[in-house]
């Protein structure tokens, strides 16, 4: 489905394969702690939200707004394109991605939950959307295979993310040539389920990205930020923490 494997042994499937990919769990949450007592990664200096449910507003009050055609808008994200919707949940961007995208262009629904993942399949394979893929990430490391995606969306999602300066090192190999990452969040504190924007910046200068496009989202305290690679990424005993 994309045209470079996976990176480290992992695979991305279809809907109907996704039991395989659901089998190791048990072992998965030890595999977890030990990844992060390891970790060369820097703490960070501000509150990690927790994730509290897989739906951020119901889709009608999105579709209100007018949200996701205003992303698709400022993301300039159109038919051939691959994309991936991290922290996916119950699926409100990758629905409406997949026909955007059509037939030679393709999205790739991720999240850390396995009742989310299979739920999204069960939606998936109901609604018919053949050109999408699911994949079971980690909290620290989406396992998205490599320079595959032209535009990487994490939608509402940013804070929940325990070390954004790993989750976003693994990420600057996943794009591709001219890919970039595209964040929507609120503009509050972490620890009420928003990023402030300084903080946002701050968090992907310090892993090599440089922000591309900031634009405010109509009706809503939330925001549009867009950020591309600005040449390699540091090493991880380089990155710097961000204050709160």
């Amino acid at each position: 489905m994309w045209n470079k494997p996976a990176r480290r042994g992992s695979g991305v499937r279809s809907a109907p394969l996704l039991a395989l990919a659901l089998l190791p769990l048990a072992l998965l949450g030890a595999c977890r702690e030990q990844v992060e007592e390891l970790s060369p990664f820097p703490e960070p200096q501000r509150p990690v939200a927790p994730i509290v449910s897989s739906r951020y507003l119901n889709e009608d009050a999105r579709d209100s707004i007018g949200e996701f055609e205003t992303v698709i808008r400022l993301a300039e994200i159109r038919a051939g394109m691959s994309v991936a919707d991290i922290g996916a949940g119950e699926g409100y961007y990758t629905v409406r991605l997949s026909p955007m995208v059509g037939r030679e262009g393709r999205v790739l629904a991720e999240d850390i939950v396995p009742a989310t993942i299979q739920e999204l399949a069960r939606r998936v394979q109901r609604e018919r959307l053949d050109n999408v893929a699911l994949k079971l990430g980690l909290p620290n490391d989406p396992q998205l295979p490599d320079a595959s995606f032209d535009r990487v969306l994490m939608i509402h999602m940013y804070h929940e993310i325990a070390r954004p300066s790993e989750f976003l090192w693994h990420l600057h190999d996943d794009l591709t040539r001219d890919g970039s990452i595209i964040v929507v969040d609120a503009d509050r504190p972490t620890d009420r389920h928003g990023t402030p924007p300084r903080l946002l910046v701050c968090e992907f200068n310090a892993v090599g990205f440089e922000l591309t496009l900031f634009d405010r989202l109509p009706d809503t305290e939330s925001y549009f930020a867009a950020f591309a690679p600005r040449g390699p990424k540091p090493a991880p005993e380089e990155i710097h923490t961000c204050p709160a």
